[in-house]
């Protein structure tokens, strides 16, 4: 089944403007094309439409006809997605639109990311404005940039601008679950340069290629114990250095802050005399590591393969304190909260590794919904990589959402969930960073609830979206605008 398909599927209007916005090329940061088809959008219903200095854009709808006297709600979502893409899958994310299809009750990417994070809150909210039969109170549509490499949107979002009592956040990713709370975050980046020494005589190339990792959420499946090709790599580089004076080249591992790393590749050097040696004992590692992991990364793929000599590789100081700030810095769950049953605290996620050309880049998400665990975990990164000579920034820092269980609006979706599905939501905060807390800064006094359909497998080329669910998680948004508070 192709994109037309998708079309049909119901409700209609949700998943026509999902299909159109997936057309839009929208990686983060390269947000023009998308901004101006948004825009275009709020135009052609003659609604006012405003972009404001970063790249946000409003749109205000009044009322319906005797829903005036209700409180204004801001529906909120991103408009950028994140892009990944499985190896074998040729695909331009700056000029191509999404290739869906339908797989049972799932909507899926042919080998990228789907974009229904956040583009079904998108299409909810484009869907909404564009309907003349939908009962609602006066409602400003509030599309965000850059969530996903930075919150820069959020951030950039100026208090005054919006007139709503009531933010309804439509990217969490569980359609029974409601969100009242979300994680910090603050990107930790360690960079060094090296001297690049000559490679010798009597010495052999070989590529080290580490795929077929599931990937993910560095947030929301930080917990589920997935493999980080960075890590997993790095063990690798260890053992070899350690028992055959094995020597790197070059290192490419992870791409995206916020996605576990599925893949890693490195060029290396080892004594022609070890050769034997090493292959063998690089073997035996690699059936270790996949026994591990054969449970959760059944795909789990490392290949050693003879390759030309590299010209140069690192100078040999750098690549034993590198190796060994890899293996020393925290990745995965760093604390779960004693507060919330079941949720991850604070997190790190070993992004990016870029060894090459003399320059070492190695790229952290670290997460905490309480600031001082966040700043401890920050912290212990940074003396790890200083110890082995780099230079650490910490940037990109934004605020948790602190759960509000009082919230009126919160009362409203609990009841409304109950009669519409005859058991309890699931109330709860989460460890990926919603925009809620960032945009609560200039916004204090209004009251913020997250909900969504179902989606798996976010930030990864497995990400898909569940068909009943947006069915059902449609239905919820009707109910809810339908009994909004008043005034």
């Amino acid at each position: 089944m192709t994109n037309s398909d998708i079309r049909n599927l119901a409700p209609k209007a949700l998943w026509n403007h999902f299909s159109d916005l997936n057309a839009v090329p929208r990686p983060s940061k390269k947000e023009e094309r998308v901004i101006q088809f948004i825009k275009d959008f709020g135009t052609r219903l003659q609604l006012e439409t405003i972009e404001d200095e970063v790249g946000n854009v409003i749109i205000r709808k009044p009322a319906s006809p005797g829903m005036e006297d209700r409180k204004m709600v801001v529906m909120q979502s991103h408009l950028d997605m994140v892009h990944q893409k499985n190896t074998d899958t040729t695909f331009d994310f700056d000029t191509q639109g999404i290739d869906m299809y339908i797989d049972g009750d799932w909507v899926r990417a042919r080998g990228t990311t789907l974009g229904a994070d956040n583009g079904l809150g998108v299409a909810t909210i484009m869907a909404v404005l564009e309907s003349d039969s939908i009962v609602h109170p006066a409602i400003e549509a509030l599309f965000t940039i850059d969530e996903e490499t930075g919150m820069t949107g959020a951030m950039g979002l100026k208090g005054g601008i919006l007139k709503g009592d009531i933010l309804l956040n439509l990217d969490t990713e569980e359609d029974d679950e409601i969100g009242v709370g979300c994680a910090g975050g603050v990107d930790v980046t360690a960079i060094r340069t090296y001297v690049e020494e000559q490679v010798e005589e009597g010495k052999v190339g070989y590529q080290i290629a580490l795929r077929g990792l599931q990937g993910g959420h560095s947030g929301m499946d930080i917990h589920k114990g997935l493999g980080n090709a960075n890590k997993l790599m790095n063990r690798l580089l260890y053992n070899g250095f350690e028992n055959f004076g094995m020597r790197i080249a070059e290192i490419d591992g992870g791409s995206l802050r916020n996605a576990i790393p599925r893949e890693s590749f490195a060029s290396i050097v080892i004594d022609k005399i070890h050769q034997e040696a090493f292959v063998y004992e690089f073997g035996l590692l690699t059936a270790t590591i996949k026994k591990e992991f054969e449970t959760i990364e059944p795909e789990l793929e490392i290949v050693l393969s003879e390759a030309s000599l590299p010209a140069k590789v690192m100078e040999l100081g750098v690549q034993e304190g590198f190796i060994n700030s890899i293996y020393t810095a925290h990745n995965g769950v760093y604390r779960m909260s004693p507060d919330i049953q079941d949720l991850v605290e604070t997190s790190n996620n070993i992004a990016k590794i870029i060894v090459k050309e003399g320059k070492i880049k190695i790229g952290c998400l670290t997460r905490s919904s309480v600031e001082s665990s966040k700043i401890d975990l920050a912290n212990a990164l940074r003396a790890s990589f200083e110890l082995s000579g780099c230079e650490v920034t910490l940037s990109g820092d934004y605020p948790g959402w602190a759960p509000n269980m009082k919230s009126p609006i919160l009362k409203v979706l609990v009841e409304k969930y109950k009669k519409l599905n005859q058991e309890a939501p699931l109330v709860a905060a989460c460890h990926a960073g919603l925009e809620c807390g960032i945009l609560g800064q200039n916004y204090p006094d209004m009251d913020m609830i997250s909900f969504g359909p179902t989606i798996k497998g976010a930030h990864s080329p497995d990400e898909r979206a569940s068909i009943s669910s947006a069915k059902k998680y449609w239905e919820f948004v009707l109910e809810i605008l339908k009994d909004i508070p008043k005034k």
